[in-house]
């Protein structure tokens, strides 16, 4: 978590998801009125206080910039968002306002669930809409022994035991008839999968929805 208020992430998140469009574009006070449904003057309030902050750069009369540190922070804010979004359709399995939900929820993300949210998700590139998730430096070697991650992520030359499945009645049927339950072991190879010995054949995004933890890595 920030030291920024909720309303200041968002502006800044807003701004960020402009820049993307036009990195070199002035974001317009008009134009960021027109986003957020408020007032032009209540832009200009928040545009100056951020200014004071050094997390954007105010142009009079004309809207503002974001500095180097502002799109640092707005780039932060928009990943946790698209990392939360993945979590809930491809892991939870949840069907409602995902958009709603990520955006309410990225603002209690700190840096080190960020990082294990990374992780669990196989550190996705790109969201589920197939735009750039912004980039940051990352630790893979996190990865190892007790690791809890999605089948489709376990690395290749490993065994883990399955700990959480989440999953709808009609996917719980095809898991059960795949052999899968708790306490399950998974070993991967390089082109293969199997659970408790015998071949595991599942589609990756329901091996989304089946959390396993690592006991060991092969070479």
């Amino acid at each position: 978590m920030s030291d920024f208020s909720e309303i200041e992430e968002m502006y800044l998140k807003t701004m960020f998801e402009i820049h993307s469009d036009n990195p070199a574009a002035i974001v317009k006070t008009t134009q960021l009125a027109d986003i957020k449904g408020v007032s032009a003057a209540s832009v200009t309030e928040m545009i100056q206080r951020l200014s004071n902050r050094d997390m954007v750069t105010h142009i009079p009369y004309r809207g503002c910039r974001l500095t180097p540190s502002g799109f640092q922070l707005a780039a932060r804010i928009k990943r946790r968002e698209i990392l939360l979004e993945i979590l809930l359709t491809d892991v939870i399995g949840y069907d409602g306002d995902v958009q709603g939900v990520a955006c309410k929820m990225e603002h209690a993300v700190g840096a080190d669930l960020e990082s294990t949210l990374d992780r669990l998700l196989g550190y996705p590139e790109f969201s589920n809409e197939g735009k750039r998730i912004p980039s940051v430096e990352r630790d893979f070697e996190t990865t190892g022994i007790s690791t809890l991650l999605p089948l489709s992520k376990l690395p290749v030359h490993s065994s883990a035991i399955v700990e959480l499945i989440i999953s709808s009645d009609t996917e719980a049927v095809t898991i059960r008839e795949c052999g899968i339950t708790i306490g399950s072991v998974i070993e991967t190879s390089v082109d293969s999968r199997t659970c408790d010995g015998d071949t595991l054949t599942i589609s990756d995004s329901l091996s989304m929805r089946i959390l396993a933890r690592i006991n060991s890595i092969g070479g």
